[in-house]
């Protein structure tokens, strides 16, 4: 009597897997170290311990293997920022540490973006999602009135005054005016 044995190759593709991380983070951590045009795929290859076939066989191309260390930064960063919308000293707080660990890098990328499409290609990426990140951190709670919504109506361009801040919650039913606030005193 035959059996068949169904054949997974778990450990294999655990192992490949591994490998592909220690490949992307090597990339990530020489994009802190050294100008884009210095990460070379040999530079890569050897730091990971792999060898350059082995790069290539997983990312096609120098080209494949940034945009795949880019996109796995910028979805680590994501994750590492996380707060609560709206809780300003827990998003402070990451943002700071945020800074110490990767300012430096922040700060290579940033001096290249002129002269390198790369740097460009992650700094644009970079900048898009600490906008995004900006947006839902430092997002009002819910009903509350929007400072810059006022500041862009003031007739005087930077003068927001607790009389327009007042006015501009009386229009807005999810908002409280500050003489209901002051009522509930």
């Amino acid at each position: 009597m035959k059996t068949t044995r169904k054949y997974t190759m778990g450990a294999r593709a655990q192992a490949v897997e591994q490998t592909r991380s220690r490949i992307l983070h090597t990339t990530i951590a020489l994009a802190g170290e050294r100008p884009f045009a210095e990460i070379t795929l040999d530079a890569v290859a050897e730091r990971a311990g792999v060898s350059v076939q082995t790069v290539l066989r997983q990312f096609g191309s120098r080209d494949g293997l940034v945009a795949a260390g880019a996109e796995l930064a910028t979805a680590e960063i994501i994750e590492e920022r996380r707060t609560p919308t709206g809780d300003v000293p827990a998003a402070m707080s990451n943002l700071a540490d945020h800074y110490e660990q990767l300012g430096r890098t922040a700060l290579l990328m940033l001096a290249q973006e002129g002269h390198d499409d790369l740097a460009r290609q992650v700094t644009d990426r970079g900048k898009a999602m600490h906008r995004q990140w900006v947006t839902e951190a430092f997002a009002p709670a819910p009903g509350a009135l929007k400072v810059f919504e006022v500041v862009a109506a003031s007739p005087v361009p930077g003068e927001v005054t607790i009389s327009a801040l007042d006015s501009a919650a009386r229009t807005r039913p999810d908002t409280t005016s500050v003489d209901a606030v002051r009522e509930r005193r």
